[in-house]
C-alpha cells in the first residue's frame, strides 16, 4: 500500500503529514527548515492531483481548523500503536475543542485509575498531533505539562481554541 507524504506550513512550524488509504498515519511538527510557501509543501513525489484523498482532506481541514472556522476533524485515521495506546487516543478525540481533561481524567475514562502514567506515555506517543488532540490534556492540578511538539506550541494551540470560543485568549499560567 502506497504511503503519501505532505509537509503543511502552519502558523507553529511545519507539519509532515503521512497516510494512505486506510487513513492519516502520522501529523508530526518537523523542525527541519522548509522555505517554500503557500501552505501545502510538496515532497519530490506529492502531487496534489495525484494524491491521496486523505491526505488533502487532512490538509484541507488544517486550513479550517487554523483558520478557527473547524473544531472537530473528520478524518479517517491509521495511527499505529498498542491496543492501550489506541484506547486512550480514542478518549482523547472526545475532548471538546475549547476544553481540556487531566491524564487522571482520562485514566478514569479508560476503567483505571491508577493509570496515569500510562496514559501520559500513551499520550506522549500520540502520532496524530492536533487532530488527536493531546494538547488538550493537562497535569492533573491544572498546570500545563509534556507535548512532544513542544510546550510553547501546546499553549499557542489552547489559547487559539479558547480565543474561538470565548473570543480571547486566556491565561494558562
Amino acid at each position: 500500500m502506497d504511503i503519501h507524504k505532505a509537509y503543511y506550513n502552519s502558523p507553529i512550524g511545519k507539519i509532515e503529514i503521512t497516510g494512505n488509504d486506510e487513513g492519516i498515519i502520522s501529523v508530526f511538527f518537523i523542525e527541519e527548515n522548509i522555505d517554500k510557501s503557500p501552505s501545502l509543501l510538496a515532497s519530490d513525489n506529492f502531487n496534489k492531483k495525484e494524491s491521496s484523498k486523505v491526505i488533502t482532506d487532512c490538509i484541507q481541514q488544517l486550513d479550517e481548523y487554523f483558520a478557527s472556522t473547524r473544531r472537530q476533524f473528520e478524518l479517517k485515521l491509521n495511527p499505529e500503536g498498542t491496543e492501550f495506546q489506541k484506547k486512550v487516543w480514542s478518549k482523547l478525540i472526545k475532548i471538546p475543542y475549547g476544553k481540556t481533561k487531566s491524564y487522571l481524567d482520562i485514566a478514569k475514562q479508560i476503567g483505571d485509575a491508577n493509570a496515569n502514567r500510562a496514559v501520559g506515555n500513551a499520550n506522549a506517543k500520540n502520532p496524530v498531533s492536533i487532530i488527536v488532540p493531546c494538547h488538550r490534556v493537562i497535569g492533573n492540578t491544572g498546570e500545563l505539562v509534556g507535548y512532544s511538539g513542544g510546550m510553547w506550541r501546546k499553549e499557542w494551540l489552547l489559547n487559539h481554541e479558547n480565543s474561538a470560543v470565548f473570543g480571547k485568549q486566556i491565561e494558562l499560567f
